[in-house]
Formats: C-alpha cells, structure tokens, sequence
C-alpha cells in the first residue's frame, strides 16, 4: 500500500484530503510541512496546529534562526512514512493536525511583534486546537506564554536549555531572547514551584524559584531519574514546554546561536521526552535553529524530531 501511496502522492501540504494519516511522498520532492500536514487557517475539527515564528531580531550572538521554522519543516519529511517510535500510538492517523504556515509580521516595526504573536497564538487556542511552535529566537516564548496563560492561568514550565533565561531585566519594553523566563515569572505566567530547567550550563545568580537540573546531573543521574523529577515537578496542572536547541551539545547541534559545550545528547533529550509523557502538556515549542550554522542539517533534525516529540506528548493525554 505505501508503494502505491508513494506513487500517487506529491504536495500532501496542499493535496491530502483528511487531516489525518500517514503521507508516503517522496521525502525529496514537493511542497514542504510539517510532517506533510495540510497547510489550513481553517481550525474547524484540529486537535493541534503547528506554526512557524521565524524571528531572530532579539539575538545575543549569532542570527539566523528566522531560517528555523523553514528548515524543521524540510527535515520533518523523513518522519512522515511511520508512527513516532516507542510511544505505542499513532498521533498522526489518530488526530487531526494541520500546519498553520508562519506568522506574518513587519520585519521593521520590531516593537510591534510580540503583541502580534501574542495574538496569533491567541486566536488558535482560542478556537480550541493547542500550537507547537516552530522558532525562532527565544525571545518568542514570552508572547507564547502570554497567550497560554490567559487562557490556562499561571503555567510550569517545562524549559531545555543551556542558559537558564533568567537575567534580570524589569524593562518590559526590551525584546530579548535570555530574558523571557524572567519576565514571564515577574509577570505571574509562570508558577515557578511547578517549572523546571533542564540541561543548564551557565551561570545564574538568582533562579526565582524555578528549580534546574543541570547537564552534569542529567549525565550522572540519567535520563530515568530526570523524567521522573520533571514529572513530579510538573504535576497535574497545565505545563508548557520549550526546547532551546542549545540544550544539546554542541556535537549533536552546532546550528545554533549560543552554543555551550557539556549539553545533552540526543539520545538522552529523547529518552526524557519520552518519560514525561503524562504530564498535562497544553502546548509548546522549539526554538533557536540556525541553518546558516547547521552545515551537515543535523540540528534541524533534531529540531524536527523534537516537535514530533512534543506533538505526541501534546496528543498522549488526548487519545
């Protein structure tokens, strides 16, 4: 049957009839989405949407993550011939899952963004569905949470990455992609007793409660003993997940902005992720793919099989 889907099937992004299922079109050609989902404004019966944010103008070193969402997507298209491994589902037959297309903004008029993300998202979980976004610098988490927590209330925070986010900056006004942690906990979005940051390798002097797991403790205590920690921390209540690829080391992701060397592997950033399946995950991203930077593609794939993951933590609690 693949064979013959395979022979039939191009442009699924605008082709495929049923939001659900399997695509078998060739990985190599035609028109890239997110998993080959249909490309759709229209939310009418979507569990989940995915969308791109491709803004980096709040970057500390290198740029190039406006490039991020682009190469996730095209990455995206060699996971599309069977479930997910090892989560014993099939996420992708069994909802109804679109791509959304990237947020349309003035490029110039950076003042304007994040209102216009924080709408954006808004308006899609709004309407029902959750969002797995596609960075993007991590300046666009903030506006992300700002949404969510209208909706949900104060959030944990799930958070992989090297630099904790948290540097002081009380300016409200200030776009800036190490201070959206701080800001969105000075700003009640987020209940610190329910946040956790994993994979930490830089130094913070004031953490506001949140508690970190740093890369060291993730190699010496494992992945097993890091699922089960976040997921105590976690709990019940609704939790948000951001992934900053700069979590990994270096060796798995050079494609990144900011990279710090002593990070996870990937083996060990999935295995968590699959561990934590049962939290209440109400959304998510991942954030901070450079493509210029990226010469061998494997950051973007591990982008790529990061949001697949998150895609199926969002979806394990909805089956």
């Amino acid at each position: 049957m693949a064979l013959e889907d395979a022979k039939a099937q191009v442009d699924q992004a605008f082709t495929r009839d049923d939001l659900k299922g399997l695509s078998f079109e060739n990985t190599f050609g035609g028109a890239t989405s997110f998993l080959r989902r249909r490309y759709s404004k229209d939310l009418a019966g979507v569990d989940l949407v995915v969308t791109g944010v491709p803004f980096d103008q709040a970057v500390t070193n290198r740029p190039g993550t406006r490039f991020g969402p682009r190469a996730i997507r095209e990455a995206s298209a060699l996971q599309t011939y069977d479930p997910p491994y090892g989560w014993g589902f099939d996420p992708l037959s069994d909802f109804a899952i679109v791509d959304y297309g990237d947020l349309a903004f003035d490029y110039a008029d950076v003042a304007a963004f994040p209102a216009t993300l924080e709408a954006h998202i808004a308006g899609i979980i709004g309407a029902g569905p959750g969002t797995i976004t596609l960075g993007g610098d991590h300046s666009i988490t903030l506006p992300i949470l700002k949404a969510y927590a209208a909706k949900f209330g104060p959030l944990g925070v799930v958070q992989f990455d090297a630099h904790s986010d948290l540097w002081p900056d009380d300016d409200m006004n200030r776009i800036d992609h190490g201070t959206f942690m701080y800001k969105a906990v000075k700003l009640g979005l987020v209940d610190p007793a329910r946040s956790v940051q994993v994979g930490i390798r830089t130094e913070c002097a004031d953490y506001l409660g949140v508690e970190f797991i740093d890369a060291r403790t993730v190699h010496e205590q494992g992945p097993g003993w890091t699922g089960a920690r976040i997921r105590e921390i976690a709990g019940d209540g609704p939790s948000y997940l951001t992934f900053d690829i700069d979590c990994l080391d270096p060796a798995f992701a050079p494609g990144t902005g900011t990279p710090v060397w002593g990070g996870l592997a990937s083996w060990q950033a999935a295995a968590i992720l699959r561990d934590i399946a049962v939290i209440n995950l109400v959304g998510g991203d991942v954030v901070e793919v450079s493509p210029p930077y990226d010469t061998t593609g494997a950051t973007a794939i591990a982008g790529a099989h990061v949001a697949t993951e998150i895609l199926c933590l969002y979806c394990w609690n909805n089956r």
